[in-house]
Order: C-alpha cells, then sequence, then structure tokens
C-alpha cells in the first residue's frame, strides 16, 4: 500500500504493530491514539463536524499529494483493523470468541460476501479467517465504513479484480439519492427516530449516525447488486430497510438471498427456532422453552446478571463472567428477532403474522436472556410488546434493564414512558 503512494511506512506505523506483534496492549493502544490524532474523516471526525465533512472527503477522493512524513490515508485502514482485532482479543473470553468467530465462519460457503456489523462481527471474522487478504475462506467487508473514500481504497487494494468494489462515482450516487428520498421523507413527515435532516437556506442538510448508515445501506445495495455471482451474509450493526425482503435466519447471522422472499417457510424459522434454542442451552443451561415467561427470564437475569449468583447456573460459566460476549451474541439474536418483527408487521396472511409474532417473541426473550441491560434488545422487545398491548411486559423488561444499568438515561426514560403508558 505504502508503495503505491510511492512513500515508505512511517516509522510510528511500524512501531505500532510491533506493539502488537509483542501483545503489549498498553503500548499498542497509545501509539494507535498517537497515530489517530493525525487523522480526520469517518473514524475518528468529531460529532459537531457531523456528516458534511464525512462527504467533503468522500466526494474529493484521496489527496494528490501527502508529506512523506505523514501516515498515509491509505495505511489507516489496516491500522484500525488491527486495533480492533486487539481490543476483542483483549475484552473477550477467549474461549467465546473461538466459538463466535469459528462458528459463523464455518457456517458461510466459500467464495461468499460477508457483510460484519459490530466490532466482533468484523474484527473476530478478520482475525480467525485463514487470510483476510485473499478472502479465504470468503470476502469480509463492513458495511458501516463503506461511506469513507479511505475504506473502499483498502478494499480495491485486497479485493479489486476480484469482486466488484463501490466507485467514487458510486459514491456520490448514493450520497445524491439519500439527499433526495431524505428531502421527500422530511416533506412527508416520514423521517426515521434519530435522523437529522433540515433545510437551510433552502437545501437540505442531513448530518448523524443514521444518515451515515444509510449512505452506507446504498453502497452494500451496489455491492449486492453488481456481485450477482456470489452469495451474500451479514451480521447485523443497524437495521438497513431495503434488505429486510432479502433476508433469512443463517445460524448466528442472517442470510441476504439473491431475490426477495415472500415470506419465511416454516421449515426455515422451525431450524432457526431449535438452533437457538440448543445454543442459547449451552451458553446459559437449559435455555429457554417457548412457555417460559418474561417474569421467569427477567428473575433469571436479575439472579445472574446483577446479584452474581451462579449457585444453580448451568451454562457456561465464562459467558456468565464476560460482558463482551454477552453483548455480542445478545445482537445476533436480536437482529433474527428484528426480521421476525419486520415480517410480523408486514405478514400477508394472518396464520404468517401469528407464526411470525410467535417467532420474534422467542428470539427476543433469549435475547434479553444473553443479556438483559441490552439497549437494542430492550428497545425492540418492549416496542414489539406494545404492538402486542403487553405493556405490564414492557415494562417489566425496562425495569430489569435499569437495575442493571442504572445510568442509562435512555432506559430511564424508557421506564417513566411506559409507567405513563400504563
Amino acid at each position: 500500500m505504502a508503495a503505491a503512494e510511492t512513500n515508505p511506512v512511517p516509522s510510528d506505523v511500524w512501531k505500532f504493530f510491533d506493539l502488537v506483534q509483542r501483545n503489549d496492549w498498553p503500548g499498542a493502544t497509545n501509539e494507535f491514539e498517537r497515530l489517530q490524532q493525525k487523522f480526520t474523516g469517518y473514524y475518528n471526525t468529531a460529532p459537531s463536524r457531523g456528516l458534511w465533512a464525512l462527504v467533503r472527503q468522500m466526494l474529493a477522493g484521496p489527496p494528490t499529494s501527502r508529506p512523506v512524513t505523514a501516515l498515509n490515508d491509505a495505511l489507516w485502514c489496516p491500522v484500525h483493523e488491527t486495533l480492533g482485532i486487539i481490543e476483542c482479543f483483549h475484552n473477550w473470553d477467549r474461549q467465546l470468541l473461538h466459538r463466535f468467530g469459528n462458528d459463523i465462519i464455518g457456517s458461510i460457503p466459500t467464495n461468499s460476501i460477508y457483510f460484519g456489523g459490530t466490532d466482533p462481527g468484523r474484527f473476530v471474522i478478520t482475525a480467525l479467517s485463514e487470510s483476510h487478504r485473499q478472502a479465504k475462506p470468503f470476502y469480509t467487508l463492513t458495511q458501516n465504513a463503506l461511506a469513507d473514500a479511505r475504506y473502499l481504497d483498502y478494499l480495491r487494494q485486497m479485493y479489486g479484480g476480484r469482486i466488484y468494489i463501490p466507485t467514487i462515482t458510486d459514491s456520490q450516487i448514493a450520497f445524491s439519492n439519500y439527499l433526495s428520498d431524505a428531502q421527500q421523507r422530511l416533506q412527508s413527515g416520514k423521517i426515521k427516530p434519530g435522523e437529522d435532516v433540515k433545510i437551510v437556506n433552502g437545501r437540505v442538510q442531513v448530518s448523524g449516525q443514521i444518515a451515515v448508515m444509510e449512505i452506507n445501506g446504498l453502497l452494500v445495495k451496489v455491492i449486492f447488486e453488481h456481485n450477482p455471482s456470489h452469495e451474500f451474509y451479514i451480521e447485523e450493526s443497524f437495521p438497513l430497510d431495503w434488505m429486510y425482503p432479502y433476508l433469512s435466519p443463517h445460524g448466528l447471522i442472517l442470510k441476504l438471498n439473491a431475490k426477495p422472499l415472500a415470506e419465511l417457510d416454516e421449515s426455515v424459522t422451525r431450524n432457526d427456532h431449535e438452533y437457538w434454542r440448543r445454543y442459547t442451552g449451552q451458553l446459559l443451561g437449559d435455555g429457554l422453552a417457548d412457555e417460559t415467561s418474561i417474569k421467569e427470564v427477567c428473575a433469571f437475569a436479575e439472579r445472574v446478571y446483577l446479584r452474581k449468583d451462579l449457585s444453580v447456573f448451568t451454562g457456561h460459566p465464562a459467558f456468565a463472567r464476560n460482558d463482551e460476549a454477552q453483548k455480542a451474541f445478545s445482537k445476533l439474536r436480536s437482529s433474527i428477532g428484528g426480521l421476525y418483527a419486520w415480517r410480523h408487521e408486514h405478514a400477508g396472511t394472518a396464520e404468517e403474522k401469528a407464526r411470525m409474532a410467535t417467532e420474534t417473541d422467542y428470539a427476543f426473550r433469549q435475547a434479553l436472556a444473553l443479556c438483559p441491560y441490552s439497549p437494542e434488545a430492550v428497545f425492540r422487545y418492549t416496542n414489539f410488546l406494545l404492538g402486542e398491548k403487553r405493556a405490564a411486559d414492557a415494562l417489566l423488561v425496562a425495569q430489569t434493564c435499569q437495575r442493571l444499568d442504572s445510568t442509562n438515561t435512555q432506559v430511564r426514560d424508557l421506564v417513566q414512558q411506559l409507567k405513563r403508558y400504563q
């Protein structure tokens, strides 16, 4: 990569990798912070600069010249990926980390394209693959950084010529299309929660993480449509609306099918139900039966996660002590629950709606049991429960989360709202 820029690799970059190789965690993270100060853009843009700074950099493309002593934009991505990897290995229980990564890798066919959304979903898979650069056993990307021109350059360095990677023109079109769509939705009152869209001096302006992910989602679609000979799999970060008709459960993650599915076949949901019944049983003990109530799940959560009482816990001992694993596995199950919730909302028949309601509830109960303080699992589940007119259950879920995460103001506000709703 440095040779392509006709500059040598800066010495502080080699220092960072030397520290990583020596497993010097404090030294490597300190050196990373120093390297990060040299950059602006996607990975460390101050919130006040928002999307526009990112878009200006994205539209401008790479600088035409760089000082020899500066860290090249091209080199930032492998530095960042390496830091993400060592953070996961530092924070996770090692056995659970390998299980997380190997179970996902083993489920994906060779030569597929995989999008890893969360840090472990991206970095653990990168680390445990046979070769990230050679796409063995599959191509590993993240949907979260596609709006950054540097990341697209990085992907072209690794994968260019073997799969289609969006161009600067593709990025410009994605931004323009999002801007036009956001303006129309602003006028019709259909802006999404957390999406910051406004008209300033007659022009539409957007900012915030939701807007960035919308652009990322459009670029995922470009990759999806331009690589029809590959299978696609995704580990979700933010839900991307256009994907839902194409998605189906696939072990721990989701498969992005080539064509929209009219509905999820009963055999697919049955296999998913049984897969996660066994999986949560191995992590938590006995697992969750169909008849396990929310009250029982919350009582289990308080005993194991709040009081740390493992006297009758029959699951994986390390899982009960490792919050990184708890959050990661809960996120996986919550994402599948989100797919079921979407299918429930868009069901074409009463039978399908009832079946999807059952699977949505089961998936979210498991996500809650895996990590009862996960805001995503809690907010998604309470939203579903309110739609089912189960406000008392929704309040119980939120109150359990609040007891485990008492400083979270969003959860506190949710509890107050649910009390008023009741």
